[in-house]
């Protein structure tokens, strides 16, 4: 048997993902959660909105919590 453990996040934490954003900057803020994710680049101010598990596969660590 294979235990999951899922990644622990709340709304306004900053994450680190594992891609660079085309501006440079590799952080995210947290913006909306539920089925889907929100997430606002920290360089640009870009919205881009993740499926929960695309978002948790993607996101290497929590970078400051709110």
């Amino acid at each position: 048997m294979i235990v999951v453990e899922r990644k622990v996040f709340q709304l306004g934490d900053v994450v680190k993902m594992k891609k660079q954003h085309p501006c440079g900057s590799f952080t995210w803020e947290v913006v909306r959660m539920g089925a889907d994710i929100k997430i606002k680049c920290t360089g640009c101010g870009r919205l881009v909105m993740l499926a929960r598990s695309e978002f948790e596969r993607k996101m290497v660590r929590v970078v400051s919590e709110n």
